[in-house]
């Protein structure tokens, strides 16, 4: 189906994504920072790139505005998967470049919804 680039420091989220994505028939590769997710789709050209948004160095909305920015990944769809709840939340998340805004806790079908939709 496609290739999406899990970015997600916390080891039980990124498995349970990646689990999710791989029972709905895509493949995953995941990254433990928003710096190894920049040198992950750039050398890997993902299909979308699903990220958490509290991270150790760089945050997921700092990720976004900086995939957004290089020629070879601005074009990636991005979905962001946060604790933040908020409707500013979601809209600033949109603001720096993600397709598509998930709270956690999210269902599979939450997961695979907001994946589709930005893959098409």
């Amino acid at each position: 189906m496609g290739m999406i680039l899990v970015v997600e420091d916390t080891p039980s989220e990124m498995e349970l994504m990646s689990h999710y994505l791989r029972e709905s028939g895509y493949s995953v590769i995941g990254a433990l920072s928003a710096k190894e997710a920049i040198a992950k789709a750039v050398e890997q050209k993902p299909d979308a790139i699903v990220t958490d948004v509290v991270m150790p160095g760089m945050s997921g909305f700092e990720l976004c505005r900086s995939l957004k920015k290089h020629p070879a990944t601005e074009k990636v769809p991005i979905v962001i998967c946060s604790s933040k709840n908020l409707e500013i939340d979601r809209l600033w998340g949109m603001k720096q470049g993600a397709d598509a805004y998930i709270t956690k806790p999210y269902t599979r079908e939450q997961l695979v919804r907001a994946v589709k939709s930005v893959t098409g």
